[in-house]
């Protein structure tokens, strides 16, 4: 079994970093040295500086991307252009509450694409890993250290 671990940094007012370290046998501690540093920020109106996405935007980006790649990975495997490809993820919220009700992630083919993939593609982009998550979610667990 594999570890990640994301370190959380406060950084000031409303700006908090996650800083993703690389994965690890389980048992080992995270490397000192991080993959990536994330920064996150809030809106003016709710007491951040609005520098950075909020949490939730980058939980939203990661949805959108991650069907970006496999939408790119498939062109690429088929040595089709990705020249005018393109994904718009419309996001619908409850009346009440900040719930997305729905996601509609709506793809264009690039230039050129053949017809009989059209299928496929939007096959390949449904296996977006972030979505499968959403779908089987892992257990989740708050300790105090």
């Amino acid at each position: 079994m594999t570890m990640k671990f994301i370190d959380v940094a406060f950084n000031g007012g409303m700006k908090i970093d996650a800083i993703l370290h690389p994965a690890v046998a389980a048992g080992q501690d995270a490397p000192a040295i991080p993959d990536t540093i994330v920064r996150t920020d809030q809106p003016v109106k709710d007491g951040g500086e609005g520098t950075a996405p909020t949490p939730f935007e980058l939980f939203l980006a990661s949805l959108a991307t991650c069907a970006g790649v496999y939408a790119q990975r498939f062109c690429e495997a088929r040595k089709i252009s990705t020249e005018g490809l393109g994904i718009r993820v419309g996001c619908e919220f409850a009346p009440k509450g900040f719930q997305v009700t729905r996601m509609t992630f709506v793809v264009t083919p690039p230039q050129g694409f053949p017809a009989e993939y059209r299928d496929a593609l939007m096959r390949a982009v449904e296996l977006c890993t972030v979505k499968k998550h959403i779908m089987t979610p892992p257990a989740f667990e708050v300790v105090l250290a």
